[in-house]
């Protein structure tokens, strides 16, 4: 049930992106790019230095580890065909050496070749592993994708006249779905949404996700009021808790704004479960926090007590866009730990399309955290035309 916003006592962050400059993902990708180019020479790098070292020292000195080293480091970032190639330009390096200095049956020469040969061996071998996980990997990544894709379809552009844009951005690299959930449908009552956050991690959160998105397309649907969706949402996370074991039996809950945007009637009616409110941004750049009058309980907390949904409605002019979102965004913090404030933050900016304002949004907030964001974030941006 956290709101977001700023704790008290911490200083009004400037009208840039943190209070210290944090590094510049576009920066910071092109330095990572350059260290991969440098690693991937480093096997030929390798084979030459150990090459001019064998030649140019006397015989007691070895270049073994520069000739053992080069394949190994080929094994995880070379193709098989290319791991190969590197230890067998190893052996033929260390012989030709070899030759030239007249020690190729020397005991110390034909020892230091089946070293070198023995740990090319090894590096095919370990490559061989390495990329048989690879595309074990990529298997899981596609797996995820695909769920993501079925559980969190991305949203037409234009739903019952308005235009739409979702976004959702995992905290951790490489993540495709987590607790943050959306979804927008047209219904006969209007064009309705819910975003919200499943309390928990792993796959209790995402199963509650499903619940909640399943119970939500078919409440929106077949239910006259918002309030009537929300108890439907409610009574389907009560049927959920009862098969889930542990804590989450006890203490599961989803926080969750849901929206109704009648058909041409220029409002937005909401309902708030323990939700950060919307915004509403309008066209000359100013910023109103949708804030009703009387939130309710989140999701599957019905137990604790009577606390009836009241949707209340706004104002919704032509231009402007809502925008809701989970904790992901407005719990955001730089490096001083102050928060990510989307209000003040966009407050006197405009933005070309919904999915512009998602797309500046999700870098902002990445820059403004150092690019290590603590918690999954869930957008969705309705521009009235």
């Amino acid at each position: 049930m956290r709101a977001g916003g700023r704790l008290p006592g911490d200083p009004t962050p400037d009208p840039g992106l943190g209070a210290d400059p944090a590094p510049h993902p576009e920066g910071e990708g092109r330095r990572i790019s350059y260290a991969r180019a440098v690693v991937r020479r480093l096997p030929a790098l390798l084979l030459i230095v150990g090459a001019f070292y064998d030649y140019l020292t006397p015989q007691d000195f070895t270049a073994a580890p520069f000739f053992t080293a080069a394949p190994l480091v080929a094994a995880p970032l070379y193709s098989r065909r290319g791991t190969v190639l590197t230890g067998l330009v190893s052996v033929a390096v260390v012989l030709v050496i070899h030759l030239k200095l007249g020690i190729v049956l020397h005991t110390d020469a034909i020892t230091e070749a089946a070293t070198v040969a023995t740990v090319a061996v090894l590096a095919v071998l370990i490559n061989v592993l390495v990329r048989r996980s690879s595309e074990q990997l990529a298997s899981v990544r596609e797996i995820a994708e695909a769920a993501q894709r079925a559980v969190l379809p991305e949203p037409a552009e234009r739903i019952g006249g308005f235009e739409i844009a979702a976004r959702y951005e995992a905290a951790q690299e490489g993540a495709f779905i987590g607790g943050d959930l959306y979804a927008v449908q047209d219904t006969p009552h209007g064009v309705r949404l819910v975003v919200g956050d499943v309390r928990g991690k792993g796959m209790g959160a995402v199963a509650a996700v499903a619940v909640v998105i399943g119970a939500f397309r078919e409440a929106a649907e077949q239910e006259a009021t918002l309030e009537a969706v929300a108890q439907r949402l409610e009574r389907a996370l009560a049927r959920e808790g009862t098969r889930r074991d542990g804590l989450d039996a006890f203490e599961g809950f989803t926080t969750a704004v849901l929206a109704e945007l009648p058909h041409g009637d220029g409002v937005v009616r909401i309902v708030d479960r323990g939700h950060p409110p919307p915004l509403l941004l309008h066209e000359d750049g100013t910023v109103r926090t949708l804030q009703v009058k009387e939130p309710a309980l989140p999701l599957g907390m019905g137990e604790l007590g009577v606390w009836p949904d009241r949707a209340e409605e706004f104002a919704f002019p032509g231009g402007a866009t809502l925008l809701v979102y989970t904790d992901g965004l407005s719990e955001a913090r730089d490096s001083h730990g102050v928060f990510y404030d989307p209000g003040e933050r966009l407050a006197g900016r405009t933005f070309r399309t919904p999915g512009a304002l998602l797309g500046i949004l999700a870098k902002e907030v990445r820059r403004y955290s150092g690019g290590g964001m603590s918690d999954d974030m869930a957008m969705i941006a309705v521009r009235h035309p």
